[in-house]
C-alpha cells in the first residue's frame, strides 16, 4: 500500500486476521526422538492401508452377523404392515387391528454398540420396508409434548420425494405449535395419497409405497418415562388405521422390562414379538478369528496386550466397537514406536522393502533381541557376515521374514486343530473359546502346562464316535490349507478315519463269529467254570490293549507331536518384534484411566505437567509460586478429617504473600487481603467441585476432608 500524499497525515493499515495454516508433514508425526526414522512417511501410509483393510473387514463381519436378525425383522414388519390394511369383519381380526405391532429387540448390555446396530437397521428398513423410520432417545422425550415434537420433526426430515403441495402441508404442521396425532394422521394421508405408486423407486416395490408404515425405534426403552410411553401407546392405538405405526423397542436387559414399565391395560395394546441379537462374546470370537487368527493381516498382538483388550471387554463394557478402537490404537502405537514396522506388510512387499533399508535400519535389526539370539546360534563366519555386512543381513532378513510367514500359516492351522480336540472336553482345561487357547499359546510352551497334561489324559478316555467327530473337524481344517509342511497332515487324518471305519467292520465279523461259536458250545457247568477261571487269569495279568485303544493312542501322540512342533510361542521366532505389538504398559495407560492418581499428581506436583522450573520443590515443601488450587490442596493434606476454614485461609495467605513483593504506597493491606481471600474461596470451590472436600453440619466454619493417606 502506498503512503505518499501531498499533505501530512496518519496512515492506518488494517491487520490481516487470517491465520496462516501451518502444514506439518505427515512423516513428522512418526518421528519420536531416538526412534526417528527416514521411513516415517512410509510407516504412516502402511498403517493407514492396514487399518483400512481391517476396518472394511470388521464392517463386512458386522453386516454378516446382523443379516439374519435384520431379515427376520424385515419379514415381521412386512407381515405386520399387510395385516394393518386387511379389511375383515371377523371379530378376532378387529381385535388384532387395534394392537400396535411391536418388535422387542434385545441388544444386550453392550450399550455403546447399540447406536451402530440401530443405525444399520434404520438404513436397511429405509431401503426395504418404508422411508419413514424414526429413532428417539429418552433424554429427548421428557414429556408427551417433546415426544411428539421430536417424532414430527424427524418424520419431516425423512428422504421422500414429495410434491410442492406436500411441502406446503409439511410447513403447516411445522408452524403448528400444538403437536397432536390428528395433525400427524392428516400429514400421513396427504403424503401417501399423493405419492404415485407406479413411480419407480430404488429397492422398493410399488405395493410397499401405496401405504408405507411409520417405524418408530425407541433406542433405550428402559430409560423412557412410564407415563410418556403409556400415553403415546394409548393414543397411537386409537389412530392405527389412519397412522400405521410399528414400534421397535431397543432393550439392553430383558424383555420383562416391557411389562414392568407398562401395565396390562397398555401392554395388551401391543402385539409383541421377541428378537435376540447375536451374543457380544460370539461377536468378539468372530472378530478375533478374522482379524488376528489369520495370515491376511501381518499385524499381531502379544499375550499381555490381547489380555488387556479382552479384559476390558469382558469386565467393563462388552463393547465390540471399543475393542476395535483398542486394536486400532495398538496398531498406531506399533507403527509409531517401532521403526522396523515398515516391514509389517504382506510378504512380497516386505521383501521388496528390505532391499531399500538404510544403514540405520540395518542396525535396528541387529539390535533386536530375537535377532541377537538367532545370530548367537550361527557359525562364527556367518555371525561376522550378519554383523558387519548389510547385504548379508538383508538377504537373511528376507529369509527370516519368509520363515515367519510360514510359521504363522502352520501356527493357526494347528491352533484350530487343537481347539477342535479341547473345546468339548469336560471342564474345558484349555478354555472353551479359541481366544483363551490362543492366549495360553502366546504366553509359553503350552505342553509344559498342567492343563495340557490333563487334556491328553481326557483324550485317551474318549469314545470312538467322539474321537472320529473331532478328527473329521480337523480334516476340514487341513483339507484346503496351502501349507507345504502340513500337506500330509490331512492324508494322515484321513488314514486314521479309515482305520476307525475298518475297526467297525472287523468288530461286526468277530461278533457274528463269536455268536455262531457260542451257539454250538454247551452251556453246562464245566464250560461256565472254565470261563470264570479265564476271566480271573486275565484280571491278574497285565491288561492287553485293544485295537481301538492302540489306534486312539496313536491319534493322541499325533496331535501332541503337531502341537510341540508348530505351536511354539512367537517370541521364539527371529524378527517377531516387527509384527507383534507388545507394549502393554503404554496401552494400559491410554485405555485404563486412573483419574485419582492423575489429579493427585497434578495438584501435588504441578511441575509434572506445567514443566515450569520455578515450580520445582523438595518433597513436603509448598512452592509459593504454584497455582492457588495446588497450594490449597497441599495445605489440606496436612489437616485432619475436619478442616477449619479460618486456619486454612491464614495458612494460604502466608504461603501466597511469601511470593509477592508488596509496595505499601501502591496497594493497601485491606485490598490485598480481599484479593487473597477471593483467590482462596475460588480454590476451595474448585476442590469441592473435584470432590476432595465437602461442607459439614458438625461445625459451621469447618469442611470435611474426603481424602486420606496423603493422596
Amino acid at each position: 500500500m502506498a503512503t505518499s500524499s501531498v499533505s501530512k497525515g496518519c496512515f492506518v493499515f488494517k491487520p490481516n486476521f487470517k491465520k496462516r495454516k501451518i502444514s506439518v508433514p505427515i512423516e513428522d508425526y512418526f518421528n519420536k526422538g531416538k526412534n526417528a526414522s527416514e521411513d516415517s512417511k512410509l510407516r504412516f501410509e502402511t498403517y493407514q492401508l492396514i487399518w483400512q483393510q481391517m476396518k472394511s473387514e470388521t464392517e463386512r463381519l458386522q453386516e454378516e452377523l446382523n443379516k439374519n436378525l435384520f431379515d427376520s425383522l424385515i419379514e415381521f414388519l412386512q407381515t405386520s404392515h399387510s395385516g394393518l390394511w386387511k379389511n375383515s369383519k371377523d371379530w378376532s381380526c378387529e381385535i388384532k387391528l387395534r394392537e400396535i405391532p411391536t418388535a422387542a429387540l434385545v441388544l444386550g448390555v453392550n450399550v455403546t454398540d447399540h447406536d451402530l446396530t440401530l443405525r444399520s437397521l434404520t438404513e436397511v428398513l429405509q431401503n426395504n420396508v418404508t422411508p419413514y423410520v424414526v429413532s428417539l432417545q429418552a433424554k429427548d422425550c421428557p414429556d408427551m409434548k417433546h415426544f411428539l415434537q421430536k417424532l414430527v420433526s424427524q418424520l419431516m426430515d425423512c428422504k421422500v420425494d414429495v410434491q410442492s403441495k406436500e411441502k406446503e402441508s409439511v410447513q403447516v404442521i411445522q408452524k403448528n405449535v400444538h403437536y397432536s396425532m390428528d395433525s400427524l394422521c392428516a400429514w400421513y394421508m396427504s403424503v401417501t395419497q399423493k405419492t404415485d405408486p407406479k413411480m419407480p423407486r430404488k429397492k422398493r416395490t410399488s405395493s410397499q409405497w401405496q401405504s408405507p408404515p411409520v417405524v418408530l425405534i425407541l433406542k433405550d426403552m428402559e430409560s423412557f418415562t412410564t407415563k410418556v410411553l403409556q400415553d403415546f401407546i394409548i393414543i397411537s392405538s386409537q389412530h392405527l388405521r389412519e397412522f400405521p405405526l410399528i414400534l421397535i423397542f431397543g432393550i439392553a436387559t430383558s424383555p420383562v422390562v416391557i411389562h414392568r414399565l407398562l401395565p396390562h391395560a397398555v401392554s395388551s395394546l401391543l402385539c409383541i414379538e421377541l428378537f435376540q441379537s447375536l451374543s457380544c462374546k460370539e461377536h468378539l470370537t468372530t472378530v478375533l478369528d478374522k482379524l488376528l487368527l489369520t495370515t491376511q493381516f501381518p499385524f499381531k498382538l502379544s499375550e499381555k496386550v490381547l489380555q488387556i483388550l479382552t479384559n476390558i471387554f469382558l469386565y467393563h463394557d462388552f463393547s465390540i466397537q471399543n475393542f476395535i478402537k483398542g486394536l486400532q490404537l495398538s496398531l498406531l502405537e506399533h507403527f509409531y514406536s517401532q521403526p522396523l514396522s515398515v516391514l509389517c506388510c504382506n510378504l512380497p512387499e516386505a521383501k521388496r522393502r528390505t532391499h531399500f533399508l538404510s544403514a540405520n535400519q540395518c542396525e535396528n535389526i541387529r539390535r533386536l533381541p530375537s535377532f541377537r539370539r538367532y545370530v548367537e546360534k550361527q557359525s562364527s563366519e556367518k555371525q561376522v557376515a550378519l554383523l558387519t555386512t548389510d547385504r548379508s543381513l538383508k538377504e537373511e532378513t528376507q529369509s527370516l521374514l519368509e520363515n515367519l510367514h510360514v510359521y504363522h500359516t502352520n501356527y493357526f492351522l494347528v491352533l484350530r486343530c487343537l481347539h477342535q480336540f479341547t473345546s468339548s472336553l469336560p471342564k474345558y482345561p484349555l478354555g472353551r473359546q479359541i481366544r483363551e487357547l490362543y492366549c495360553m499359546c502366546l504366553e509359553k510352551n503350552i505342553w509344559d502346562s498342567e492343563e495340557y497334561a490333563s487334556v491328553l489324559q481326557l483324550l485317551r478316555l474318549l469314545a470312538k464316535d467322539e474321537l472320529m467327530a473331532m478328527l473329521q473337524n480337523c480334516f476340514k481344517v487341513f483339507q484346503y490349507s496351502s501349507a507345504k509342511e502340513l500337506g500330509n497332515t490331512a492324508k494322515k487324518i484321513e488314514e486314521f478315519l479309515a482305520q476307525f471305519q475298518s475297526l467297525d467292520e472287523t468288530k461286526e465279523e468277530e461278533d457274528t463269529s463269536q455268536s455262531q461259536s457260542k451257539g454250538l458250545q454247551k452251556t453246562d457247568l464245566y464250560h461256565l467254570q472254565k470261563s470264570l477261571l479265564e476271566m480271573k487269569e486275565l484280571r491278574s495279568t497285565s491288561k492287553r490293549q485293544t485295537k481301538f485303544e492302540v489306534l486312539r493312542e496313536q491319534v493322541v501322540s499325533f496331535v501332541d507331536s503337531l502341537v510341540r512342533e508348530y505351536l511354539l510361542p512367537p517370541d521364539t521366532q527371529p524378527l517377531h518384534e516387527i509384527l507383534y505389538f507388545s507394549s502393554a504398559h503404554t496401552l494400559r495407560q491410554h485405555l485404563n484411566a486412573a483419574p485419582r492418581i492423575a489429579l493427585h499428581t497434578a495438584l501435588n506436583n504441578p511441575y509434572y505437567y506445567l514443566k515450569n522450573e520455578a515450580l520445582r520443590s523438595e518433597e513436603g515443601c509448598i512452592p509459593n509460586v504454584a497455582p492457588d488450587i495446588c497450594i490449597a490442596y497441599k495445605l489440606h493434606l496436612e489437616c485432619s478429617r475436619l478442616i477449619n476454614l479460618v486456619d486454612w485461609s491464614e495458612a494460604f495467605a502466608t504461603v501466597v504473600t511469601a511470593a509477592e513483593k508488596v509496595d505499601a504506597n501502591s496497594v493497601t493491606s485491606e485490598e490485598r487481603n480481599e484479593v487473597i481471600h477471593a483467590r482462596f474461596i475460588r480454590a476451595v470451590s474448585e476442590l469441592e467441585l473435584l470432590g476432595f472436600i465437602k461442607p459439614t453440619k458438625q461445625k459451621t466454619d469447618h469442611v470435611a476432608r474426603l481424602t486420606w493417606g496423603g493422596c
